[in-house]
């Protein structure tokens, strides 16, 4: 590994940080407000566990992209980045939507966590023949995005419901 696929590798890191850092500074807050006071369903994980997860997801996230990179993969690369601008969205939507527009924030981020699911299912089938360690490492990014959106279509009914 040379420098220069260190100092890539950071900056794989640090745009996974960068967005893992908006959800953060977005979401934060409402997870003591509007979302706290709203009914989950039943399989709902502990608060504390979504930031344990995503933290090891988005390192694996990093490093993909960067395997990515070293095997010039420009079609995987272009949905990768797509999959994370789509990712970006959707704490901002979920979260922050909701106090300014009610329930029907909670349904444009279900459209929005479909995409990203479809986007996360193309990246990984566009990158298994060029790199199968990259696509394999969006696997369990992929079990728990797709676990999140029955989490948020469950809330979405739910409130809906209430």
């Amino acid at each position: 590994m040379t420098g220069r696929d260190v100092v890539v590798l950071l900056v794989f890191v640090l745009i996974a940080a960068a967005v893992a850092a908006l959800g953060t500074a977005v979401g934060i807050a409402q997870v003591d407000g509007w979302y706290a006071r709203v009914p989950h369903v039943t399989w709902t994980p502990p608060d504390w566990a979504f930031g344990a997860v995503w933290t090891v997801l988005y390192l694996l996230i990093a490093v993909s992209g960067w395997l990515l990179w070293r095997r010039q993969a420009q079609g995987a690369l272009v949905l990768y980045v797509a999959q994370l601008v789509v990712n970006a969205l959707w704490t901002p939507v979920f979260f922050g939507g909701y106090p300014l527009i009610g329930v029907g924030a909670l349904w444009i981020a279900v459209g929005i966590i479909v995409l990203l699911d479809l986007l996360v299912v193309a990246t990984i089938a566009t990158a298994w023949p060029v790199s199968r360690g990259a696509a394999l490492l969006l696997l369990p990014y992929l079990a728990w995005i797709l676990y999140a959106s029955t989490l948020n279509w469950g809330d979405a009914v739910l409130i809906s419901l209430g």
